[in-house]
């Protein structure tokens, strides 16, 4: 089992920078990929960036390339999602989740362990 908490979340103008924190508990952290994903109203949850076990490989979503930055320390057992130039239309609840493999894949169907979602909210 694994435990994930995510914080970082609230309300900010466009243009505007935050970080988002996902801790983990319950498994030895190096051994999986994490995925952070959103889910905005009415639309359905997708991939917002994802990193492997080590860190050597990320993927983004192509709505958050050159402005969101995925990073992991696994010491801590903890993955970051660096957000940076918002719009508001990264309005969403943002989730991270764990994978239970190391290599990054896109399916959210494949990651297996949730946390309960931040929310992000980008005035104009």
């Amino acid at each position: 089992q694994v435990q994930l908490v995510e914080s970082g979340g609230g309300l900010v103008q466009a243009g505007a920078s935050l970080r988002l924190s996902c801790a983990a508990s319950g498994r030895t952290f190096s051994d999986y990929a994490m995925g952070w994903f959103r889910q905005a109203p009415g639309k359905e949850r997708d991939v917002v960036a994802a990193i492997s076990w080590s860190g050597g490989s990320t993927y983004y979503a192509d709505s958050v390339k050159g402005r969101f930055t995925i990073s992991r320390d696994n010491a801590k057992n903890t993955v970051y999602l660096q957000m940076s130039s918002l719009k508001p239309e990264d309005t969403a609840v943002y989730y991270c989740a764990a994978d239970t493999v190391p290599v990054i894949r896109f399916n959210l169907d494949e990651y297996v362990y949730w946390g309960q979602g931040t929310q992000v909210t980008v005035s104009s």
